[in-house]
């Protein structure tokens, strides 16, 4: 999801986690409607939320011990150590945030994440505070790990490049603050992408100039606030799917 700032990007985010209400209708989750925080969906936020005194091997394990109460203390640490290894913080595993750059801090959220094997793994914003290098990095990662276990991920931010990188769908909200879901772009840019391929691809070029110049003028218009399907779905895409 991509829009200007204080359009409810994050606010929509928090209502899918369950950590707000919506002021009117709702989101329905696998036949269920969200009402609270669950472990069938996890957040990863740009602040980290790492628990400063505890270990990554620590906060890894405080997910997965939530989502696998009945699980042995030795599955549950064969389990954490199979995310460690994964995100590539092998040998840091007792090692504190403190003690960690922003990108490490941000694969032990993934990890977290991850490790619980949620139906949706929610990311707002999550790469906003790395350096550009340790950001394309960590995309990467977040790619794999999806690749593997092919979790529905809602992610909210900013790069228009990131976007088109990383998604299957990209949702444009008008400008707030009586923002709207005014669009729905698939992305048919074929997978596995990399960052060299994408920048001489059409696709690529075409839906770039389309985002932009939504964003500098489309939602910029009083009269941008009807949703539009792009897929010609005729319907909002299931959260499911």
């Amino acid at each position: 999801m991509i829009g200007h700032s204080g359009c409810g990007k994050s606010t929509l985010l928090n209502i899918i986690a369950g950590l707000e209400q919506p002021s009117a209708g709702g989101v329905v989750l696998s036949g269920r409607e969200i009402t609270g925080p669950g472990m069938d969906r996890m957040v990863v936020f740009q602040n980290f939320s790492l628990m400063p005194w505890m270990t990554v091997f620590d906060n890894i394990r405080l997910a997965v011990r939530a989502a696998h109460p009945d699980w042995s203390r030795r599955r549950v640490a064969e389990w954490v150590q199979r995310y460690v290894d994964m995100v590539g913080l092998t040998g840091a595993e007792a090692k504190r945030p403190a003690a960690l750059s922003g990108g490490m801090r941000q694969r032990v959220g993934l990890a977290r994440a991850f490790s619980t094997e949620p139906k949706v793994l929610l990311l707002d914003e999550p790469f906003a505070q790395i350096d550009a290098l340790t950001r394309g990095v960590i995309q990467d990662e977040l790619v794999r790990m999806w690749s593997a276990s092919r979790n529905t991920v809602f992610m909210v931010t900013h790069d228009v490049d990131e976007a088109i990188l990383l998604s299957d769908r990209i949702a444009l909200m008008t400008k707030g603050p009586n923002a709207r879901l005014a669009e729905i772009i698939p992305v048919k840019v074929p997978r596995p992408r990399t960052r060299a391929e994408l920048i001489d691809d059409p696709e690529y070029l075409r839906l770039r100039n389309h985002i932009l110049h939504f964003l500098v003028e489309a939602a910029q218009r009083p009269g941008a606030a009807e949703v539009e399907i792009a897929a010609s779905t005729g319907r909002l895409p299931s959260m499911d799917t």
